[in-house]
């Protein structure tokens, strides 16, 4: 199960949480993706795409708690909250799948 809780630190208080990213490599790029904020971003290596995650999703948290939104955001997700804690859908699967299609 994922989730996030609030520390205090140095003053300031801090979300901490655990999300479900994938991170694919499309051609000389990396993208990393996360389905529980439904957010995407890419870079030229593998460490420059964690990082601009990160970056996403700071600004993600930081811009939706400015405009006092943060609960409509995370409720609009499928987010659920349990107590004090917020918890994203939980992931059941991730595979590949053989599909079918005509090609015509």
């Amino acid at each position: 199960m994922f989730h996030f809780v609030i520390i205090k630190y140095m003053k300031k208080l801090m979300l901490e949480f655990k999300l479900p990213v994938s991170i694919l490599r499309e051609g000389k790029k990396y993208v990393a993706h996360t389905p529980a904020l439904d957010l995407s971003t890419s870079g030229r290596s593998y460490e420059e795409v964690k990082k601009r995650f990160n970056e996403i999703v700071n600004i993600f948290f930081e811009e939706s708690i400015r405009k006092g939104t943060l609960e409509e955001a995370l409720r609009d997700l499928g987010w659920k909250r349990a107590q004090a804690r917020w918890n994203p859908p939980v992931v059941i699967s991730q595979e590949s799948q053989t599909v079918r299609v005509p090609a015509r």
